[in-house]
């Protein structure tokens, strides 16, 4: 009996588990689910009394239409210009800087690190002037040179590689010395293809990050050529005032390669964060 009771225990207690799981997936999903249902209503659809949760019928003419009533395809190109610069940078430097941080001793690493850690903690904000300031002063405002300029290195970045670095062990490397490797072959050939899980993990930030960047790019750029996509999302509100359904189905579609890229990495993001003492 004493067991019996326990295994209707566990299985009450997997039940109750499994429909919390559930239930917080629900409240997760409701604002895309919301969004998708948005963008195939029509126009005043939206602001119907009481409110609609699925289109009365679904207008997919939506889709093609948002996306030709402002140049979403130079949207898309700039943000993947931004994406794509950034991911490189990011990894370059967050990988060489994290890599010297971890295994070589040099004068002033302790301090410089430091300096690293207290730049975590100052606000994104307040640097948005001093860094507009510096692409002003280079004359690189409304370019893309100027856009993505100051995505190329990420201080988390060279922090989550320092970290990983660490974990792993010296004892490939210092084989690698003993048969005549140099540092930067050491470095390419043996450490680098050991950290492909944070490398995954960094390069999957840096990609979120760059995608839905809003603030920076609404600031450097003047132009709906040099715009990007969440700033051509915003664009809607001014120039379709009461559209919704045009709004949504631009951000539906800014939603897909998140996703994919989200999807394709997630093995080796997840084992990222578990290696790296961020946990």
């Amino acid at each position: 009996m004493p067991d019996e009771g326990r295994r209707r225990a566990a299985t009450a207690g997997r039940v109750a588990r499994g429909a919390l799981t559930v239930a917080l997936a629900g409240v997760a999903l409701t604002p895309f689910l919301w969004m998708v249902s948005t963008s195939l209503m029509d126009e005043l659809e939206v602001f119907r009394y009481p409110p609609a949760i699925l289109p009365a019928r679904p207008r997919w003419r939506n889709y093609p239409e948002a996306l030709t009533a402002l140049p979403f395809a130079r949207f898309y190109a700039n943000t993947l210009v931004l994406a794509a610069f950034s991911v490189a940078g990011q990894v370059i430097t967050g990988a060489t800087a994290g890599y010297a941080f971890a295994r070589y001793r040099f004068a002033g690493r302790g301090a410089l690190f430091a300096l690293y850690l207290a730049a975590l903690m100052v606000p994104t904000i307040v640097l948005l002037i001093p860094r507009f300031l510096l692409v002003v002063a280079l004359g690189l405002v409304d370019t893309l040179a100027g856009l993505v300029s100051t995505e190329l290195v990420a201080v988390w970045g060279v922090f989550l590689m320092r970290q990983f670095f660490l974990t792993l062990p010296r004892e490939a490397e210092d084989a690698a010395r003993l048969d005549g490797a140099g540092e930067w072959t050491v470095f390419w050939r043996v450490a680098l293809p050991g950290a492909r899980p944070a490398i995954a993990t960094l390069a999957l930030f840096a990609f979120i990050d760059a995608w839905k960047n809003f603030l920076w790019p609404l600031i450097v750029t003047r132009s709906l050529e040099h715009r990007v996509l969440e700033v051509g999302i915003a664009s809607y509100h001014g120039l379709f005032f009461a559209n919704w359904p045009y709004q949504m189905a631009a951000a539906v579609t800014a939603l897909v390669p998140v996703l994919v890229v989200f999807t394709l990495a997630q093995r080796h993001f997840t084992r990222g964060i578990q290696l790296t003492g961020l946990r």
